[in-house]
C-alpha cells in the first residue's frame, strides 16, 4: 500500500465543549491531558489535537502557559504530531484563541472556516448534575451563541501563524466553509495540500447523514481536486459510523473525547486511546493501514517536530 493510501487518525483529546461533570474520564489537568495524548499516540493516532483547561474547574484556558506543561511532556515522550487549537472556546476572541499556536509554533493548528450557530444546549437534557456553576451556564448560553469566525478573523489567524510554518486543520462545519477556504486558497493565504476536517452532527452545522458526508466530499472534490487531504469527525454517537463511511471512501478520521464521550450506546469511553483502538479496528477491517506520525508528516507536508516552539 502506498503512503498516500494510509489513513491518518487524529485524536482530539479534551476540547472545550464537554464539561468535567459529563464524564470522569475527560482529561482536565496538564498531566491528564499529556498522558491521554500519549496513550492515544501509542494506540495509533498520528496526530493529537490539543486544548488546555483550568485544572481546578475544567473550564477552557487559552493562555499559552496552560499548554506548556503537557506540550513538553508529549514532545519528550513521543514522535506524535501536535495540533494546537485556535478554536479555543466559542466564547473567546480570535486574538485569545490564536495565542497558544503563535507562541508554541506547532506543526498543525486547527482553524474554523466560518461563523455559525453553535448549539450545545441540547446536552442539558442528558446531563442534570453539575459540579461547577460554569458548566450548565455555558450550555444554556449557547442558545444565543454565534461562534464568530469572520473573514477578518480568519485572515488574522493566517497572517499570525503563516510565518511560523504551521499548516492547518481546516475545520468545515458546512459547505459554505469549504467555499470560504477556497477564497483564501485562491488569494494565496493558504497552500496545498490542504488538510480539510469536515465536521458532522453539531447543532448549527451540517447534519451527520451519509448524504451530508457525501455532499461535503463532492463539494471539496470540485473545489480543490487533488490539492487536499480529507478527514472527518462525527459528533457524539455519530463518531464511529461517520469515521467508517469516510475511511471506506478513502478519507482520514478524527476521534477523541472532544468530539464524543462515548464508546458505544450508553458506554462512556474510558480513555481517548479506547476510541483510537476502536476506529483502528474499523480501518484495518476495511483492509487499510494506519499512518504513522512520520507518514502523516509526509502526506500533509508538515515542517517536522524539530521546528516547533516547545
Amino acid at each position: 500500500m502506498t503512503i498516500a493510501n494510509k489513513v491518518i487518525i487524529s485524536c482530539a483529546v479534551t476540547g472545550s465543549i464537554h464539561t468535567p461533570s459529563m464524564s470522569p474520564h475527560l482529561p482536565v489537568t496538564a498531566d491528564e491531558i499529556a498522558q491521554s495524548a500519549l496513550g492515544a499516540a501509542e494506540a495509533g493516532a498520528a496526530i493529537v489535537h490539543l486544548h488546555a483547561r483550568n485544572p481546578l474547574d475544567g473550564r477552557p484556558d487559552q493562555t499559552p502557559e496552560a499548554f506548556e506543561p503537557f506540550l513538553r511532556v508529549i514532545k519528550q515522550s513521543s514522535n506524535v504530531v501536535v495540533n494546537l487549537t485556535t478554536g479555543g472556546s466559542p466564547y473567546m476572541s480570535v486574538e485569545e484563541r490564536v495565542r497558544p499556536a503563535a507562541v508554541w509554533k506547532p506543526e498543525i493548528a486547527s482553524l474554523n472556516m466560518g461563523s455559525m450557530n453553535f448549539g450545545l444546549f441540547p446536552m442539558l437534557k442528558r446531563f442534570k448534575e453539575f459540579k461547577h456553576e460554569w458548566e450548565p451556564q455555558m450550555l444554556e448560553n449557547s442558545k444565543d451563541l454565534v461562534f464568530r469566525n469572520s473573514f477578518k478573523d480568519i485572515a488574522y489567524a493566517l497572517n499570525t501563524l503563516n510565518d511560523t510554518g504551521a499548516r492547518y486543520e481546516f475545520e468545515c462545519y458546512d459547505t459554505s466553509h469549504l467555499y470560504n477556504l477556497h477564497y483564501f486558497w485562491t488569494e494565496g493565504l493558504v497552500k496545498a495540500p490542504l488538510f480539510i476536517q469536515t465536521c458532522f452532527g453539531l447543532l448549527g452545522g451540517i447534519g451527520p447523514h451519509p448524504d451530508d458526508v457525501m455532499h461535503m466530499k463532492r463539494t471539496a472534490d470540485r473545489l480543490f481536486g487533488d490539492q487536499y487531504r480529507w478527514s472527518v469527525l462525527g459528533a457524539g454517537r455519530n463518531q464511529m459510523p461517520t469515521a467508517a463511511l469516510a475511511a471506506a471512501m478513502g478519507g482520514n478520521v478524527r476521534v477523541g473525547l472532544e468530539d464524543s464521550l462515548w464508546l458505544g450506546k450508553g458506554k462512556l469511553a474510558p480513555t481517548n486511546a479506547s476510541q483510537v483502538l476502536q476506529v483502528r479496528k474499523i480501518i484495518e477491517g476495511l483492509g487499510l493501514d494506519v499512518a504513522t506520525p512520520d507518514e502523516a508528516r509526509e502526506i500533509l507536508q508538515l515542517k517536522g517536530g524539530d521546528k516547533v516552539g516547545f
